[in-house]
């Protein structure tokens, strides 16, 4: 069980309670959660945020492996039979990327991004992990590397405080900006401001719903309500 006393909802509840002691405890930033967002169009930015794989905590190498190797006839099906999916990057593991070819990626495909795509995309830019817990009558996100089902949210302390913030990445605001490197998530299809979307929190309301059941609030009401 989380902390929240309710879970787990994903496949990592050791992750799920280090969210639920950090999320208990935040700061919302209302401001970025104003900004308006479209909702991803997955044919259309063809999982750009899942460009370079994702980070991973050992809980999530070792339940992504029990569950690609428990479940190989149903993900063949999808057309995947990848033998190599995890690798490590320094002391931390992550996904595998494979070099995407002419047409794969998509037409506003960030210049500055490194032209791959995590291994774990299908031949219709769908998370194959996401399919099988689908598949399987599970969440959508249960073995979805955390990560990646919370992007575009970040969930860190500003410089100068202890108290982790709710936040989004934006321009001038994007923790993974450096120099000739724009960013990340301010950079992705589900970050880029759009004035024809709504509110942020109202965009991102399934992944705030799943971050609130974790630590027992109620995110899209606080964000909504403009509480403090």
């Amino acid at each position: 069980m989380t902390d929240a006393g309710r879970g787990p909802f994903t496949a990592y509840p050791g992750i799920e309670q280090a969210l639920a002691g950090q999320l208990r405890e935040a700061a919302l930033d209302h401001e970025a959660f104003a900004m308006r967002l479209k909702a991803c169009e997955l044919p259309k930015c063809r999982a750009t945020c899942c460009h370079d794989g994702a980070l991973l905590t050992e809980e999530e190498m070792a339940g992504i492996g029990e569950v690609v190797e428990a479940h190989r006839d149903l993900l063949a099906g999808y057309g995947w039979e990848e033998e190599r999916y995890l690798t490590m990057d320094g002391r931390q593991g992550r996904t595998v990327t494979l070099a995407a070819g002419d047409g794969v990626l998509a037409d506003d495909f960030p210049p500055h991004f490194p032209k791959t795509r995590c291994v774990f995309l299908d031949a219709g830019h769908r998370c194959v992990l996401q399919r099988l817990a689908m598949d399987t009558g599970r969440h959508p996100w249960w073995w979805k590397p955390v990560s990646c089902w919370m992007h575009p949210l970040l969930l860190r302390p500003p410089a100068g405080s202890r108290r982790p913030v709710l936040t989004l990445a934006r321009p001038g605001h994007d923790p993974a900006a450096g120099k000739d490197y724009p960013g990340f998530g301010s950079c992705t299809p589900c970050g880029v401001a759009n004035p024809a979307g709504p509110e942020a929190w109202e965009t991102l309301r399934p992944e705030l719903e799943l971050l609130g059941k974790i630590s027992g609030r109620d995110l899209p009401r606080e964000l909504g309500g403009g509480e403090a």
